[in-house]
This record gives C-alpha cells, structure tokens and sequence, in this order.
C-alpha cells in the first residue's frame, strides 16, 4: 500500500481566510481544529512563480511558494508537509512558518532513517500547530491524517 501527501496545514479559520484568494485551492477539515489544503497540480499551477519546485529540500514545494506561506503565518503557524511511503518504506519532509518566518526549519527523514526522538517531521510540525497527541498515538494519527492514503482522497 501507498501513502502519499503534500499540503498546507494550519487552523482551520485561517486557511479559509488564505485560500479564499486562490480558486484553485480546496480545503479539508482535519482533527483539533486544523485543515490542510492539498497541493494539487492545479494549486500549484496556480501559486507557483516559475521557479521550479524542491525549494527548501520538498519536492513538491511550487517555486516561490514559501514567500506566500510567510505572509500566510502572520497570523499563526502554518506547516508544509510531505509524506511518501510505499510498502512500509518511505519519507517525510516538513517545516513550519510563524509571525512571517520559519520557525520550525524544514526537517526530513528518509527511508533509510528512523523517526527522531521528538517524532516524525509531521508530527513535529503538528505539535507547533497546537496538535496534541493521546496515549499510544502521535500528532499524525491524532489529527486524522492517517484517514485518506492520497490527497485527491482528503478533496472526495
């Protein structure tokens, strides 16, 4: 089975107000108050300025978009993740803007790497969101992230 995610997350009233500017853009409802808004190939048509993708080490980030997250966090965190997994095996990327900068500066784990003590990138990231966690789960299943295994999923 696969796993498969790039998107935006951030409370849930701020990213309305933020995507209201971009038709493209599609938002879901997470757990604990928190949306994400999936980069689909329209998304990132739309808020890319050109210069091609994989800025701060993602792979899907649009070029330029990183700008837009900022503005975005003036008014509270807002997190860019990734997350690919194939068979069990895979990667997770994630950072966090606050008050128009990083604030949690992009962390990735790959395949071969274990998750740190602190969690997985996302879960970490979610965690600066406000995210928290119950006995035996982390941030990634207590938000519901591991409801939908693609993104076009988080937009049926």
């Amino acid at each position: 089975m696969s796993y498969d995610l790039q998107a935006v997350i951030a409370d849930e009233a701020a990213l309305r107000v933020a995507a209201r500017v971009l038709p493209t853009a599609r938002l879901a409802s997470i757990g604990q108050g928190l949306s994400l808004m999936p980069m689909t190939d329209a998304l990132f048509d739309t808020v890319t300025d050109g210069s091609g993708a994989g800025a701060l080490g993602f792979r899907r980030l649009p070029g330029g978009f990183e700008k837009t997250l900022a503005d975005w966090s003036a008014g509270g965190p807002v997190a860019y993740v990734e997350a690919e997994y194939f068979g069990g095996a895979g990667e997770q990327r994630a950072a966090v803007w606050d008050g128009g900068t990083i604030a949690f500066p992009p962390l990735h784990v790959d395949e071969d790497q274990p998750f740190p003590p602190a969690g997985s990138p996302i879960s970490q990231a979610l965690r600066r969101l406000g995210a928290v966690a119950g006995e035996g789960e982390d941030e990634f299943t207590a938000v519901g992230l591991h409801r939908h295994r693609h993104n076009e999923a988080w937009l049926a």
